[in-house]
């Protein structure tokens, strides 16, 4: 966090990113989430709406033509019910990027429309699983890791009123570690709907008026291919988008720094290069945290970002667009890791970002 800033993260405001991380959000049934996050929106806001999948909008100046968007996605990866074995173990498919190899032992939720039920993640035990004459052992696959909740047949799980097509999302919940760090399952991208959360609490409290409409955006979907981003972007036809998501800490253990490059928590939010990436807005954003001694890192991609700045970025003929990412350890897992100072830098880089933004920006390259 900048040496001139004190913390923007108020008690009130890790209470709510608390509560937001620690209720479940998975892709496709967002409604709970977008419920909390409004909520917390709402003193800061003149209006907002939410389209017929859920993506939530606040919206600050909503009558004002020009419009800029600042859009992070509300989901986390989870898993479906697919299929209830006659011994009441059940098996599942992904609902987004959900993986596999973190599965076993795990505890679980599975919403039902009685309630949640408890389950784990069942494994057999060390000593039975080197079976193969190769000496190997069986490895975690979709096919093969099972939900246990206490069920000894398929009539008693469907007691409980789970049923094939019921969601089912990990239990762990948010911590804070040593040095400032926040642990979470489904950090990926809850964050970043705080994050655009806190920038609209900042504008409202400093009273800054901006001489634009601006769409505050928590997308649904974004998890199976930025759907929820592609239908808002036809609808808010933004004149520019700043997008945050999470990006990956590279300095952990098995990631080659020479593909991937080197990114890493503790030293601020980084900027993406890309063809997705509008030039002058990301040169825009380079600025502003020079000029606002915000610590920053550069990242590129290349082809899509895989975030929801593609799914804004051509949409409606072409939409200026960039994207502000925070760095994370450990994505899809139960661990997601994040560091509060660059946290609070996000935060203050999209504010100041969008100080520097006007009606008669030119975003034309020619």
């Amino acid at each position: 966090m900048s040496k001139k800033q004190k913390s923007v993260i108020s008690k009130d405001a890790l209470t709510f990113l608390r509560n937001y991380l620690n209720n479940p959000s998975p892709t496709g049934f967002e409604k709970e989430g977008q419920k909390l996050w409004l909520e917390y929106m709402k003193p800061y806001i003149d209006e907002y709406f939410v389209d017929a999948y859920g993506s939530a909008v606040g919206v600050i100046n909503p009558k004002a033509a020009f419009k800029v968007v600042i859009e992070a996605h509300a989901d986390e990866i989870s898993w479906f019910v697919n299929y209830i074995s006659p011994e009441g173990l059940i098996y599942v498919i992904r609902n987004g990027g959900s993986d596999q190899q973190i599965a076993p032992s795990k505890r679980v939720n599975i919403h039902t429309e009685n309630g949640t039920v408890k389950a784990v993640f069942g494994w057999p035990a060390i000593h039975t699983r080197m079976r193969s004459t190769e000496g190997k052992e069986p490895q975690p696959k979709v096919d093969n890791i099972f939900l246990d909740c206490g069920a000894r047949s398929r009539k008693e799980v469907e007691e409980l009123g789970i049923h094939v097509g019921c969601v089912v999302t990990f239990e762990d919940g948010f911590e804070e570690l040593s040095h400032d760090y926040y642990v979470c399952r489904a950090i990926d991208n809850r964050i970043g709907g705080f994050m655009i959360a806190e920038v609209a609490r900042m504008l409202k409290e400093k009273k800054q008026e901006l001489p634009f409409g601006l769409y505050i955006v928590n997308a649904v979907q974004e998890e199976v291919g930025l759907r929820g981003a592609e239908m808002i972007a036809k609808r808010i036809k933004a004149n520019v988008a700043i997008i945050t998501d999470v990006t990956h800490d590279t300095t952990t253990p098995m990631i080659n720094k020479n593909i991937e490059g080197e990114i890493r928590c503790g030293s601020g939010p980084s900027i993406t290069y890309g063809p997705a990436v509008h030039n002058i807005l990301r040169d825009l954003i380079i600025k502003t945290a020079k000029k606002n001694d915000i610590p920053h890192q550069l990242h590129a991609v290349s082809r899509s970002t895989g975030t929801d700045t593609d799914a804004f970025a051509y949409a409606n003929d072409g939409t200026p667009s960039a994207l502000i990412s925070l760095p994370l350890r450990y994505m899809h897992t139960t661990v997601e890791m994040v560091k509060k100072d660059d946290i609070e830098n996000t935060i203050l880089l999209i504010y100041n970002t969008l100080l520097n933004i006007t009606p008669k920006t030119n975003f034309l390259y020619l």
